[in-house]
């Protein structure tokens, strides 16, 4: 992907990953598997992504509307940061992800896919969504991945931030 000397300035200001999960960390698809429980497929090199970032000094953390097991194994298997589930408002838990994490705005990028995921965009260092994320969110986003979500969509971000550190 190439970057401009703008959006590389900001990239190199990045502190912390934030992502929305289904239709990012995900394909989108969810699995009843009963009694009111859901699965969900996450890849796993978007998973490896967020965990060499960590080991590179990045705070991560996962702001999703749903709420599910499935979501908090995930995150605790990744040793995710900061989990926000059940985020309806997801602009006020990104304000609240900045006083917990002691970060400014502009140090936090966040991947998203669908249009609750804009006021996040406003508020945001920068925004960027996968190739196949909603057609308003596209047209917002500073980023668009080559990968679709849920196959690559955050490992490609995860290898952007870490080459541009390696390379500082």
């Amino acid at each position: 992907m190439k970057l401009g000397k703008t959006l590389r300035a900001k990239l190199a200001k990045i502190k912390c990953l934030a992502t929305d999960i289904d239709g990012v960390m995900t394909d989108g698809h969810i699995y009843h598997v009963g009694d009111n429980n859901w699965s969900r497929s996450f890849y796993i090199r978007d998973g490896m992504g967020l965990m060499l970032l960590r080991e590179a000094g990045f705070k991560t953390a996962f702001i999703t509307n749903s709420q599910s097991e499935d979501i908090r194994l995930r995150a605790e298997r990744l040793k995710i940061d900061y989990v926000y589930e059940g985020a309806g408002q997801k602009g006020d838990v990104f304000r609240e992800l900045c006083k917990k994490s002691h970060l400014k705005p502009d140090e936090i990028l966040f991947i998203g896919d669908d249009i609750i995921d804009l006021p996040v965009f406003k508020l945001c260092g920068i925004s960027v969504a996968p190739a196949d994320a909603h057609p308003e969110v596209l047209k917002q986003a500073k980023i668009v991945t080559k990968a679709n979500g849920g196959r690559g969509s955050v490992r490609e971000i995860c290898d952007i931030l870490l080459h541009l550190k390696l390379s500082v």
